[in-house]
């Protein structure tokens, strides 16, 4: 172990001593961004970018499961990836289905599917379909594993439920339009019953949501992290809770 090892295991320890159980998200959602441009500054392939992505998915998740964190939102591909050339979807797909079976065979963790399954290769469906299915009797953290997520395409998705469940209720459109409120549309939400995320996480130093939970994090903290997600450590996330517990929320203005 270097030096450097040393200095960052007291400061890990700091940290998260100098953090109040009673200040901890209780959900954390995270745009996992930068694996493409950690992959090309190492000189290797998009995939291999995917892959080393892939593996810090775990450790993320032990990390939020150890500070006390009961829901975690992985934005792992959106709408918008399902355009780009197979020659780069076919293996990220791959990546992400061994993810997702990995994360299922956990002892404790519950994993959750947002998104529009309708748009993946039934395959794909298939693995998030079966990974939910076998860890719907545990307790322990739950997973929204986001693939094929987008979060205009989950409000109309919401509002389309919304529309089908009032027409088989006999409901007029009229009716509807006098009735429909916020809590209608949130009941049809991929996330429906969920608590809405309190602190977002960005990686890669972007700094937008891209349509990230669109309609969940209105009254989200953001943080944004210059750390390609590959290369996000603890303390990174450490730090991330010690930002989110030193704000005042007021959900408003």
């Amino acid at each position: 172990m270097g030096v450097s090892d040393l200095v960052y295991g007291v400061y890990e320890r700091r940290l998260k001593a100098s953090l109040d159980p009673e200040r901890i998200p209780r959900h954390v959602g995270v745009i996992l961004d930068g694996n493409r441009r950690w992959a090309a500054e190492q000189g290797n392939s998009t995939a291999a970018g995917h892959r080393a992505g892939a593996q810090k998915v775990e450790d993320f998740l032990g990390w939020c499961e150890e500070a006390g964190v009961e829901l975690v939102t992985l934005w792992l591909l959106s709408t918008d990836n399902l355009a780009r050339p197979a020659a780069e979807l076919e293996p990220l797909l791959h990546i992400i289905e061994s993810t997702v079976e990995a994360l299922a065979v956990h002892g404790s963790w519950r994993v959750h599917p947002v998104g529009a399954l309708d748009l993946l290769p039934a395959h794909t469906a298939e693995v998030l379909k079966k990974a939910e299915a076998d860890t719907a009797e545990r307790t322990g953290l739950l997973v929204n594993v986001a693939v094929g997520y987008g979060g205009r395409r989950e409000v109309v998705d919401a509002v389309r439920a919304l529309l089908s469940e009032a027409a088989a209720q006999g409901t007029t459109l009229d009716d509807l339009a006098a009735a429909i409120d916020v809590e209608h549309i949130a009941e049809h939400l991929y996330t429906a019953g969920q608590p809405d995320p309190d602190l977002v996480i960005r990686t890669s130093g972007e700094q937008r949501l891209s349509g990230f939970l669109l309609w969940q994090s209105a009254h989200s903290e953001f943080y944004f992290c210059e750390a390609y997600w590959p290369d996000f450590r603890k303390v990174d996330f450490l730090r991330a809770l010690r930002s989110y517990a030193a704000r005042g929320r007021r959900f408003g203005v």
